[in-house]
């Protein structure tokens, strides 16, 4: 065969190298698309959020909260609360709960005006003092805020200290839990200014929010509770027992911003712990989408 014959001979076997490298490389690149797309209905293959992306974050706080939940027996983690308002909604006295000179003094009130699908968590005298409440409540992140009587926390201020610590509000319950509206002026101001120094020398700080006893009030008590620097005067509109619920509506059910009352209470007054009381509680509200928020939040 000549030079140029052998050329041509070698060019067309060039080409014929590259023409089978080119099908070649299409079924190869078809193969790969096979293997990717998903077959008609499915939907495609996804790699998991990277860890340290929101929607990875997002997902391992699911987890962790899940896990809790199942560690405290709990069937359904809780729902988590909004942020809290920046406006905060003006807070007066409930209708028929108001005294003469009522807009002066504290405002006595069962639910905060809100649209927020919450409730309020409020926690009453200081009788029990369960170490697995205060672990629980922390782990599962539920907040609350606490009412105290100096007689029944005398003998443990440390623990509501560590309450405190966690970012629990400590609040004024009287010195010694009695019927205010049975006492004079200046006796009702003795139980609540009393509870106030009390407050501030084991705490650090005055409250400014009181419950009285028994949701009982009358004009001297919200005079005498403003006099020692109390702003509201939250009472409640449902209350959580450990194996029941009590409603002051008639219609028994939750509404947006409703204030629920427990105590601290153990199995020497109750059929069972300060424990079995959130387990009833969180699958009360959460069965009806409602979350628990920090009353502070909104005053």
């Amino acid at each position: 065969m000549s030079g140029r014959g052998a050329r041509h001979a070698r060019t067309r076997a060039g080409l014929a190298v590259l023409a089978a490298c080119a099908v070649a490389s299409g079924c190869a690149a078809a193969d790969a698309r096979k293997a990717v797309e998903p077959a008609p209905g499915q939907q495609p293959l996804q790699a998991p959020p990277a860890p340290d992306s929101h929607a990875g974050k997002m997902r391992t706080a699911q987890a962790a909260r899940v896990a809790m939940a199942k560690k405290w027996r709990l069937s359904k983690p809780p729902l988590l609360a909004p942020p809290a308002p920046a406006e905060k909604p003006v807070i007066r006295a409930r209708k028929g709960f108001e005294v003469d000179g009522q807009e002066n003094l504290p405002p006595v009130f069962t639910t905060v005006p809100t649209k927020d699908k919450v409730v309020f968590l409020t926690i009453d005298d200081g009788s029990e003092k369960d170490p697995a409440f205060l672990k629980m409540m922390s782990d599962l992140k539920i907040p609350y805020t606490a009412f105290l009587s100096n007689y029944l926390v005398k003998d443990d201020y440390g623990y509501f200290g560590k309450m405190q610590s966690r970012g629990v509000t400590l609040n004024n319950h009287t010195l010694t839990h009695p019927y205010l509206p049975g006492l004079s002026y200046a006796g009702q101001k003795r139980e609540i200014c009393g509870m106030q120094n009390i407050m501030q020398k084991q705490y650090g700080e005055r409250p400014a929010l009181f419950r009285p006893p028994y949701g009982n009030y009358n004009r001297d008590t919200l005079r005498a509770a403003k006099s020692c620097g109390i702003k509201y005067a939250p009472i409640w509109n449902e209350e959580v027992y450990v194996d029941h619920v009590e409603w002051r509506e008639e219609d028994r059910d939750l509404h947006p911003g409703d204030i629920i009352l427990t105590h601290f209470r153990g199995r020497g007054e109750w059929k069972g712990t300060m424990p079995d009381m959130v387990r009833l509680l969180m699958k009360y509200v959460t069965d009806k989408g409602y979350a628990v928020a920090r009353l502070e939040d909104y005053l």
